[in-house]
């Protein structure tokens, strides 16, 4: 107690520089695997994807960013064995941030996409087993983490298959495959709009005071996504206007082009709104136990710095090391076009929505991995990459490990310097 009263500010300090690495770590990884489907289907260039993901990424963490706080801060460990010694869990939550971080920069240094979420997790969990034991941890909502590890990308991959199908049928495998497309595109328009407003509206406005029933949500919901829907019709019936005998591919593709513009803001609202809590969590938890003073509250209300720290941090990552995991995602799994990438990316939003709505902390990563598959298999097994496949779920496997063990050494260390 006596730790936390006379460093409480260097301690809120220490672990906001360790949070915000974090998020550099998130925005240099898990949002480069985001972007990746738009760079790699050559829809955006990394300038735009990256300019895209600053604004909606930021976006998403601050006005949506709240929800799934709570389940990183609270889900995994069970903070009341720590009560009688608080400064054990700041301690471990600043070990933990400043592990998931450096396994994140290493990673996203060598072009590996790996998941944030068992990064922090893994290292969470490692803390908590050495500092009061494996009774610390919440076995039950772990179990329920990891099972969400193996039916998000199946939904996800199920989404990007059924997404991927409708398109071929009601597009590509037409007679006139340019003029289906544009009466079909601005309808996947109003349902990727659909899917971001409505957890715009229901969650992420609280944040600013703003309370809806569920028709009100549903009826503005509809009503943004009909603009958009309209805005999109006419901006593609005039830029496509003078291509009427143009039914090839590229004529095609390029309205495709024009829609994965709108699921790239989608995917980056939708990765901010989820992954930021792998950042803020574990801070905030720190903040609120220096500020009580030592009592771990049950709910406190997250700083109103910590959100646009997490943010930030997300958007300087991306800017600064995101193009080498872009790389990897974009064009190594399998070969995406705009209408590929396209099914791909609003099945991952969709997923990461429906989980950031429930408090579940999934993996962006494996999401996106999931539906990138579902494309591919859409087209058959020949068109996967299998070799990086493989390389790509051994670093999931290898990442949980790496974040226990630093997060282990760190604690040790963090508490030498501390004199804890």
């Amino acid at each position: 107690m006596d730790i936390l009263a006379n460093y409480g500010t260097i301690l809120i300090i220490i672990a906001a520089a360790f949070g915000f690495m974090m998020a550099i770590g998130i925005g240099a990884n898990d949002v480069a695997n985001a972007m990746g489907t738009s760079v790699g289907s050559k829809a955006l260039t990394v300038k735009q994807a990256i300019i895209i993901a600053m604004i909606f990424e930021f976006a998403g963490a601050y006005l949506a960013g709240g929800e799934v706080t709570d389940t990183i801060r609270k889900g995994v460990i069970e903070t009341s064995l720590f009560a009688h010694q608080p400064d054990v869990l700041v301690f471990g939550m600043m070990s933990s941030l400043l592990a998931a971080g450096t396994w994140l920069l290493l990673a996203s240094y060598m072009g590996w996409p790996v998941s944030t979420t068992h990064s922090i997790i893994g290292a969470i969990i490692g803390f908590a087993c050495v500092s009061v034991g494996t009774e610390a941890v919440d076995w039950g909502s772990v179990k329920g983490i990891v099972g969400s590890w193996v039916v998000t990308p199946v939904i996800s991959g199920f989404f990007a298959y059924v997404i991927f199908v409708s398109a071929q049928r009601l597009i590509f495998d037409t007679e006139k495959p340019l003029f289906n497309a544009k009466r079909f595109v601005p309808v996947y328009m109003f349902i990727t709009t659909m899917v971001i407003a409505l957890v715009t509206i229901k969650k992420g406005l609280k944040h600013v005071g703003l309370h809806l029933t569920n028709t009100e949500a549903w009826v503005w919901a509809a009503a943004v996504s009909a603009l958009v829907m309209v805005g999109g019709y006419i901006y593609i019936q005039r830029k496509f206007a003078n291509r009427e005998e143009d039914h090839g591919f590229s004529g095609v593709e390029g309205i495709f082009s024009v829609l994965m513009v709108i699921t790239a803001c989608a995917m980056a609202f939708a990765h901010g709104s989820n992954d930021v809590a792998n950042a803020i969590g574990p801070l905030s938890a720190v903040v609120s136990t220096v500020e009580h003073m030592g009592e771990i509250t049950a709910k406190s209300t997250i700083a109103w710095w910590i959100l646009p720290l997490g943010g930030i941090g997300i958007v300087v990552g991306l800017a600064t090391m995101g193009h080498k995991v872009m790389a990897t995602v974009g064009t190594g799994i399998t070969e995406l076009t705009p209408s590929r990438g396209f099914a791909a990316q609003l099945a991952t939003a969709c997923t990461v929505v429906l989980a950031s709505g429930t408090g579940l902390p999934i993996s962006t990563t494996q999401t996106l991995v999931g539906a990138v598959l579902g494309v591919g298999f859409a087209r058959g097994i020949a068109a996967l990459n299998l070799g990086v496949v493989r390389n790509i779920v051994a670093s999931w496997i290898v990442t949980l490990p790496a974040g226990a063990l630093l997060a282990v050494v760190f604690y040790y260390v963090m508490q030498a310097l501390f004199g804890a």
